[in-house]
């Protein structure tokens, strides 16, 4: 990851609003989660939630697609981990330590009927 990758990624996560919307996106997991639902879990108004999704979207740490009439925004892991990875590369010196680890988010199971 670039310096400047790495400052509008991080620039797009100081904010209060922004970094739940991250967050909750992140435990979503790769299928994301509909902007409307995203609105009720936070309490935040759709059109502030509008510009918050688009800071995100601007600095590569979120997607969006459309489903039928909903727009659903996911998080970028592969973005998000070269975040972590930028940050951490220096760390204990170059030698291999604990912080290199990278979010492999779970798929969602399907249900066993039985």
């Amino acid at each position: 990851m670039k310096k400047t990758d790495a400052v509008a990624a991080l620039a797009a996560l100081a904010q209060d609003n922004r970094l739940d919307v991250f967050r909750l996106l992140v435990q979503a997991g790769p299928e994301g989660m509909s902007a409307g639902a995203v609105a009720d879990a936070l309490d935040l108004a759709p059109n502030t939630l509008t510009f918050h999704f688009d800071r995100l979207r601007t600095a590569g740490l979120v997607t969006v697609r459309r489903d039928g009439r909903s727009m659903i925004y996911a998080a970028q892991f592969e973005q998000m981990n070269a975040l972590l990875g930028f940050l951490t590369e220096n760390c204990c010196s170059g030698a291999p330590c604990v912080p290199s680890a990278a979010c492999k988010p779970a798929r969602k199971r399907a249900k066993i009927l039985t």
